[in-house]
């Protein structure tokens, strides 16, 4: 409780200083963790952003992905102190839904960053990856890249936890739908009957968490030939995993975040394909939006045909396949996060 209770003392001391919670615009940020690079990234584009608008900024982070219950006391703590807006990676996606209704009701703007809450209007505004395109273009890539091998594929699948988020859920289901195989029910994964699939398992959306989960799978099959990772620190760990059984070079591991480790891990040939998404831009558009909200209670609009603000995707290879639009790892690194 220590670790989370600093960021609201240093957010309350601002406030004061400034003379009157109410008469200084404010935004809050609430991510899953506060060490996943794909946050600490974010919170710097929100900070950076807020700095250059004038706004005061505070940012809260649950323990371990999935930590519900900090991310709600965060969100409580974003009310009590008189906060404008607040911008939201949340770790259960339908169980946050309550606190973030107060929030609304108490006049805050929320909007949903990279993942979408359930369901998807329950936030004023979703800024995001299109997180379902985003594993549709790593399953295609890999589908393309074993050509005939693809039928006798042997796949794993690392997610993130047992709540099935919607961020997990929709990159799943995009990957599974890319490499050509059919869906159940396209709102949750783990109901599909395709052989091909060894079995899912999750990885907390972090490398210790994928190399337990890839321990895990290979116990049940050691033959897997095709790992889909959450992310770009479970697909680290899954690879440990794979090298500490000599597999390392026959195994292909896709992922999404595109973030700079993890477009190195790519160069080097640890991942072969990630679906890059760009998250300090979320967060500077979501500042943006609160300001404009203060302002004059203006809400951002959605991107075209879409039910949220699409921040852009981009397949990040070394090894392009024809019908799959893909960008190198130079230029990835140039572009990872921003």
């Amino acid at each position: 409780m220590k670790n989370f209770l600093i960021p609201v003392v240093a957010s309350l001391i601002m406030a004061l200083g400034a003379g009157s919670v109410s008469a200084q615009v404010s935004a809050c940020l609430i991510t899953k963790t506060e060490t996943n690079p794909f946050f600490v990234k974010m919170r710097e584009g929100a900070a950076a952003k807020a700095a250059e608008l004038g706004i005061e900024f505070s940012s809260y982070a649950g323990r371990v992905d999935g930590d519900n219950e900090a991310q709600v006391q965060a969100i409580e703590t974003c009310i009590a102190s008189g906060s404008s807006g607040i911008l939201l990676t949340a770790s259960d996606t339908s169980a946050i839904a309550p606190a973030v209704q107060q929030a609304r009701d108490a006049g805050l703007l929320v909007i949903a960053l990279d993942t979408p809450l359930d369901p998807i209007d329950a936030a004023d505004a979703t800024f995001a990856t299109d997180n379902f395109l985003a594993g549709v273009l790593i399953g295609r890539w890999a589908a393309a890249s074993l050509g005939e091998e693809a039928a006798n594929a042997r796949i794993g699948m690392l997610n993130i936890n047992e709540s099935q988020p919607t961020v997990g859920v929709l990159r799943n289901q995009g990957f599974l739908q890319g490499f050509g195989i059919d869906l159940g029910d396209p709102n949750k994964w783990g109901d599909e009957t395709d052989s091909r699939i060894v079995g899912n398992d999750v990885s907390q959306g972090n490398e210790e968490g994928g190399r337990r989960a890839m321990e895990n799978l290979l116990a049940k099959d050691p033959s897997i030939n095709v790992v889909y990772t959450i992310n770009e620190p479970a697909a680290a760990g899954a690879y440990e995993s794979l090298k500490a059984i000599g597999r390392e070079n026959d195994v292909l591991i896709v992922s999404v975040d595109g973030g700079c480790p993890g477009v190195q891990n790519v160069k080097d040939g640890i991942i072969g394909a990630t679906s890059q998404q760009y998250p300090l831009l979320m967060a500077s558009l979501g500042i943006e939006a609160i300001a404009n909200w203060a302002a004059d209670e203006t809400k951002p609009e959605n991107t075209p045909g879409k039910d949220f603000f699409d921040t852009g995707v981009a397949l990040i290879t070394d090894q392009a396949v024809d019908g799959v639009d893909s960008i190198n790892t130079d230029e990835g690194m140039a572009l990872c996060w921003g």
